[in-house]
């Protein structure tokens, strides 16, 4: 039987954020439970990459990156355009207008958020663009049932 790449990845996923909520979980558990995901049969390429990922389990997960004002303040502006109700045009230069300003934010962050608070624009854009030329039927603004 091949490995479930997707099903080892997820148990992955989940045993990482069982062990960063309890730091003094049983890690010997989790790598066993990791293991028991990879049949005797798998080639030996998913053995390899399993087996690092399995080994990493146990290294303790780096603390979570601060992040400055600006990153926090970019993401309020980000919330709250996918919050604006309206008309679509309405909606969509919410959208256009929360990008801009979080683009000028961008310009005034150090360089380790500068790149994140850009990244905060892409999913703006796709709804702007959804907006515009919606890939579902249509008939009304955004919070008013039709």
């Amino acid at each position: 039987m091949p490995l479930d790449a997707q099903e080892f990845a997820t148990a992955f996923s989940r045993a990482r954020e069982r062990l960063g909520d309890d730091p003094s979980g049983d890690v010997t558990a989790e790598q066993d439970r990791l293991r028991a995901l990879v049949p005797a049969d798998s080639s030996d390429e998913d053995k390899r990459w399993t087996g690092v990922l399995i080994d990493r389990l146990a290294e303790p997960q780096p603390p979570p990156r601060q992040r400055g004002p600006l990153y926090d303040q970019a993401a309020e502006i980000h919330a709250s355009a996918f919050a604006a109700n309206g008309s679509r045009d309405e909606q969509i230069a919410a959208a256009r207008d929360a990008r801009r300003r979080i683009f000028a934010i961008a310009a005034q962050a150090d360089e380790d958020d500068a790149a994140d608070i850009r990244a905060m624009t892409r999913p703006l854009e796709h709804w702007e663009n959804e907006l515009r030329d919606p890939p579902w039927p249509v008939e009304g603004p955004r919070g008013q049932g039709s």
